[in-house]
């Protein structure tokens, strides 16, 4: 009889090569990983937070949780845990390996007291059973700029009014100034879904941080500035070398790009759109109602190439996560949330006053219950995205008290969609 796989937690930085070859092999990468790939990958990593599955001494399961701040529609912020590289091998399929690790993680995210888990889903069908829902979409438009209508002859932000400007600043000057500007930014009323950035992130993704094989190209940089010459915003790019028949036919792929201001992000995309050569601007993951599009006379020349769930949320602490938030409508709730693992099942009051400066109070009660629902399709409306009355439609929200549907898609609906920039 077989021996059974052991799961526990990482006991030294000495395991750290085995259960890095697990998280390559989980996602078909190279299962080879040198030294310098280790000394970049431990940095910033918990091992009472990183999981291995174990059979007979090789990693044959992980999965890791790191600590991470979110932005709530209304801008406070709430205390998650993210979860990344998880992974099974493939000769451990449907053996409990994920459910064990998950089990592990939110008992002790629960412990910790955070709001709720987070992720980036590799796949759809997984993580619903686990009590996440999908709270977050990202679109990606490729835009063909000889048909955006756009004046070629832009100049700068002078052109649009604007007294900011755009240059060009290298790595060390982009890490050096963006970082402040983008918590400004992801802590904003209308930002719900951003994640904070580490230290880490900002070495890593301006190529302070490497390893050979890590697939890094070094980028373009550029910084907005306001009028009084203070950063508002940045973009990321890069750009392939493509000519055919003498003639420069350039795809700029935009890797990041955001500000604080509606004038700085105009100012950065109409930067990228303008460039000599360019023929095609591949925006990277954006919010599905990115102002892109409608920026350009034509909005037709941005084709959707991408349009998919992004960021997953499940519930752990109910009443704090809806008094946190703000709610568009004043209006009363008891809800039912069902939560089969029992972190986050209850019945739950709340009572929100409406707009940015309204308060909201959540609590459990043993009134009767005005709608029941799962605990992922909570985090799936956490965030503002979903629609409680396309959710009852479907058979996954039940209405008890008629008008508490309408009354919920009032209360939980934003003005803005979610979006998570990041990927983690």
């Amino acid at each position: 009889m077989p021996n059974p796989v052991e799961i526990r937690t990482l006991t030294g930085p000495d395991e750290l090569p085995e259960w890095l070859r697990a998280v390559s092999t989980g996602f078909f990468r190279s299962p080879t990983v040198d030294d310098a790939e280790v000394a970049v990958r431990r940095q910033g990593m918990a091992l009472d937070r990183t999981q291995g599955a174990y059979d007979a001494g090789r990693c044959v399961g992980t999965f890791r949780t790191t600590p991470q701040s979110m932005t709530v529609p209304g801008g406070a912020q709430l205390p998650a845990c993210a979860v990344t590289n998880v992974t099974v091998s493939p000769t451990h399929r449907r053996r409990g390996l994920l459910t064990g690790m998950m089990a592990n993680a939110l008992d002790a995210a629960k412990e910790r007291g955070d709001a709720f888990a987070s992720l980036i889903a590799a796949e759809y069908p997984i993580y619903g059973r686990y009590g996440f829902g999908p709270a977050a979409w990202t679109t990606e438009w490729e835009v063909q700029v000889a048909r955006t209508g756009l004046d070629r002859r832009y100049a700068g932000p002078a052109d649009l009014g604007d007294d900011g400007s755009v240059e060009l600043v290298d790595a060390d000057g982009f890490r050096t100034l963006l970082p402040a500007v983008h918590e400004r930014f992801r802590t904003g009323p209308q930002r719900q879904g951003a994640i904070d950035r580490d230290e880490k992130w900002w070495q890593v993704n301006t190529g302070a941080l490497r390893f050979p094989g890590d697939g890094f190209g070094s980028p373009f940089h550029a910084v907005y500035r306001d009028a009084d010459g203070q950063p508002q915003g940045g973009v990321t790019y890069t750009s392939d070398d493509v000519w055919r028949a003498k003639q420069p036919e350039q795809t700029v792929t935009v890797q990041d790009l955001f500000a604080t201001t509606a004038a700085g992000e105009a100012a950065l995309w109409r930067f990228v759109l303008a460039m000599d050569w360019v023929q095609r601007v591949r925006t990277g993951l954006r919010a599905p109602d990115d102002v892109l599009p409608l920026l350009l006379p034509d909005p037709r020349a941005a084709r959707t190439v991408t349009h998919a769930d992004w960021l997953w949320i499940r519930p752990l602490d109910v009443p704090r996560m809806l008094t946190a938030r703000t709610y568009p409508a004043e209006g009363t709730l008891v809800l039912e949330v069902r939560d089969k693992n029992g972190y986050a099942g209850g019945r739950f009051k709340l009572e929100a006053a409406a707009g940015p400066r309204g308060g909201a109070r959540c609590a459990a009660t043993r009134e009767d219950p005005e709608l029941s629902l799962d605990v992922s399709e909570l985090g799936a409306l956490f965030l503002g995205d979903e629609s409680a009355v396309r959710l009852a439609t479907l058979g996954r929200l039940t209405e008890h008290r008629s008008g508490a549907l309408e009354r919920a898609e009032l209360m939980f609906r934003t003005a803005r969609r979610p979006w998570c920039p990041d990927v983690f």
